[in-house]
């Protein structure tokens, strides 16, 4: 289970920061929706070939300030 959870607003803010940082996913199909927390963090740990650990700290640091620009 994810250790974040999406709302609408979040999920929008955090896509752009993840597909600003790794512009190669732009091509992915990746689900930035609320409930969909474990299928991204899968997606993910897959798609940058890193751990579940990584991916949710990515994750959970771009939530942490919603409207800056660091990711």
């Amino acid at each position: 289970m994810a250790s974040f959870t999406f709302t609408p607003e979040t999920a929008k803010r955090v896509k752009i920061k993840v597909l600003r940082k790794y512009r190669e996913l732009a091509k992915e199909n990746l689900s930035f929706a609320p409930g969909n927390e474990d299928q991204l963090v899968d997606q993910l740990t897959h798609l940058l070939k890193r751990d579940v650990r990584y991916v949710e700290f990515t994750i959970n640091k771009a939530l942490a300030d919603p409207d800056g620009n660091r990711l």
